[in-house]
């Protein structure tokens, strides 16, 4: 029998090999939560929402349901710098972000920064939707992960699909927003010009999201005769520019990357047919219990930036399976280099990291816009039909020079 003694000894030593409120993980939404980019950002806070109640539901990690906080940055960069310094304040061990690649920059700098002052308390970047080559290039960093498309990505797969499919033609007009994204695009086009055996008849880079005509750009789009006009262009850049292509009668097919996001097809109607798009994932190409579980969980059918963000978090909980902190100290680095190491089987196929530069190597769905889909947009009789799945291996290109990336030792 143990005498008092030892049993007292054997309760105290539990009490400290087990901490008594242990510490939970915390992860901080920076991201459009008001202006122009609220429908966005609030879908990729969506996405993240959903993949975190798995999480807890499943047991959370470190002893502790895993913690969200919502930070609204207002659509600018200074309101994200502001908004992370506070999420640091708060004790978040990572940070997601999506709605626009000059915050990301902003943010991306900012983890950086944070970590090189801070050893032992690194917090992680994940970048859900930003989609700047330059993320992964001169501004790449340990603990920066990109769980999106790139623009070579999207444009190579749109180019080997609607070549397959005899819709790509041998003309192509490229026109772009004038900042990152776009400029990646317009060089992503024409790069693909000589597998896409076109050639580039027309390129244009506008103002972003301030011009309410686009006649002007619709009039050499004509001039220059092109099969195909392959866009970057998102919101009302992309509405306006197909609405005055259709006021032309303007016969060309367009290739884009932000077709699907929601009012774009109710806004377009019928001009959008017979459009194509790349993107992450389209419900009908993938596995349909995802879509239908999302939907019993979030009241719709997973939308535009959704699934990539529910990958992201799919990811991170299998990461999470391979740790365990025993309640104390959450070590980032260790949660990083989990990430590293961790392929999730989306729907539409396997998602991996490459080390090198912490892209995601990921498949790359292209889809045509047709009448009577599975899943119809917008409340209308229009949607989305997949007529590619390009695997990662095919989708990625090569690391760039500009990305030195230095690990922790």
């Amino acid at each position: 029998m143990k005498s008092l003694a030892a049993v007292a000894i054997l309760s105290v030593g539990a009490a400290l090999a087990v901490p008594a409120h242990a510490d939970p993980l915390k992860i901080g939404i920076i991201e459009s939560l008001s202006g122009a980019q609220t429908s966005t950002g609030r879908l990729f806070a969506a996405g993240v929402q959903y993949g975190v109640k798995d999480i807890n539901a499943k047991g959370g990690f470190n002893g502790e349901p895993v913690e969200v906080v919502e930070y609204d940055n207002a659509g600018g960069s200074t309101g994200a710098a502001d908004k992370f310094k506070q999420a640091v304040a708060d004790g978040v061990n990572i940070v997601v972000q999506g709605a626009s690649s000059a915050i990301a920059g902003q943010i991306t700098e900012d983890v950086r920064k944070h970590n090189l002052r801070n050893p032992g308390k690194e917090i992680i970047f994940i970048n859900v939707g930003a989609e700047a080559m330059a993320l992964t290039g001169e501004k790449c960093h340990f603990y920066h992960f990109r769980y999106t498309t790139t623009a070579p990505m999207r444009v190579n797969a749109l180019v080997k699909a609607m070549k397959a499919a005899g819709d790509l033609g041998t003309r192509v007009y490229s026109l772009n927003q004038n900042y990152s994204w776009g400029q990646d695009m317009q060089a992503a086009i024409e790069a693909a010009a000589p597998m896409g055996g076109y050639k580039v008849v027309g390129e244009v880079l506008h103002d972003v999201n301030k011009i309410q005509d686009f006649s002007p750009f619709v009039a050499k789009i004509k001039e220059a005769n092109p099969d195909t006009v392959i866009t970057g262009n998102w919101s009302n850049d992309l509405l306006l520019l197909m609405k005055a292509t259709g006021d032309a009668g303007l016969k060309v097919r367009f290739g884009t990357a932000f077709l699907d996001q929601p009012g774009n097809i109710a806004n377009a109607g019928e001009t959008a047919l017979g459009h194509y798009i790349a993107n992450n994932y389209d419900n009908a190409a993938g596995d349909a219990a995802f879509a239908e579980d999302y939907k019993k969980v979030m009241g719709h059918y997973p939308l535009f930036v959704e699934p990539q963000t529910v990958f992201a978090m799919k990811s991170l909980q299998l990461a999470l399976a391979k740790l365990d902190f025993h309640g104390g100290a959450i070590d980032t680095t260790k949660i990083a280099l989990a990430l590293e190491d961790t392929t999730y089987d989306s729907p539409v196929g396997p998602i991996s990291v490459r080390k090198a530069d912490h892209q995601t190597i990921r498949p790359v769905v292209v889809s045509k816009v047709v009448k009577d889909p599975k899943y119809p947009a917008d409340g209308t009789d229009l949607g989305f039909a997949p007529v590619s799945v390009v695997p990662g291996a095919e989708a990625i290109y090569p690391v760039q020079s500009s990305c030195e990336m230095k690990r922790p030792s």
